[in-house]
């Protein structure tokens, strides 16, 4: 078998079952398993996989740049942000993450609503600008430019002074074994922070993100209160979180 075969394969293999092992592979291709691990660290370097100890998970399609990843099921993403804004009572203090689903959440929420909103995104700091009764507490710290955030010790000392009443949390994977990721390892530290803060946590999981693992973990799906999801989702993509017992809200 050509390496360009194997490689399909191994990607078929991936959207039809969510995992490669690459001992079982290597069986049942009659290959050794450093051929396998070879064509995985190659499809790794190309983004198409997350390799994991033994062997691979499908890589997060949310660590596109971030005009892309507003395109990526932008419907589910409009659903869920309307969910996740009617989930903020006035009085109460919000931690809004960045990135694209946070800021649909931001466009999301009402003129009228009154509360504090604490976030490390320039970006939701604009879009909250003609909102008149939100007041709006910007973490600073180093801009990751992916996701246009603050990074760093200067924003985890921000986000340890203050405390809210909910975080509503962007990640790049959601999976049932790994919890929550997200590709940068400063950025992932800075979500665990404000885990830390909050008094509930709700994590904004578009059908993408679902199944799907980035080289950085952020917590265990333990520690959060639960999974926003779109009525569109496909089931099968929730049997696994259900089966944990994870907490599913529909928008």
């Amino acid at each position: 078998m050509l390496t360009t075969e194997r490689k399909a394969l191994i990607l078929k293999l991936l959207a039809n079952e969510g995992r490669v092992v690459a001992k079982q592979l290597s069986q049942k291709l009659d290959l050794s398993e450093d051929t396998i691990r070879r064509d995985l660290r190659e499809l790794a370097a190309e983004g198409l996989l997350q390799r994991v100890h033994g062997g691979a998970l499908p890589a997060s399609k949310a660590l596109a740049d971030l005009p892309t990843r507003r395109k990526v099921h932008a419907d589910d993403k409009t659903a869920i942000a309307k969910a996740a804004a009617g989930m903020i009572k006035n009085g109460q203090t919000v931690f809004l993450d960045g990135g694209s689903s946070a800021i649909a959440v931001a466009r999301a929420l009402p003129l009228a609503l009154r509360a504090i909103i604490v976030t490390h995104s320039p970006d939701i700091a604009v879009a909250l600008h003609a909102h008149p009764a939100i007041e709006v507490e910007l973490i600073g710290g180093r801009i990751y430019k992916h996701s246009n955030v603050a990074v760093g010790a200067v924003a985890i000392e921000g986000i340890s002074s203050l405390k809210a009443d909910i975080y509503l949390m962007g990640v790049t994977g959601i999976h049932h074994e790994h919890g929550l990721t997200t590709g940068d390892r400063e950025e992932a530290a800075v979500k665990r922070a404000i885990v830390r803060q909050a008094a509930e946590t709700i994590v904004l999981a578009s059908r993408e993100k679902l199944g799907a693992v980035s080289a950085c973990n952020v917590v265990g799906l333990d520690q959060v209160d639960g999974l926003l999801v779109a009525k569109s989702c496909p089931a099968n993509l929730l049997v696994p979180f259900r089966t944990a017992g994870i907490s599913i809200s529909t928008a």
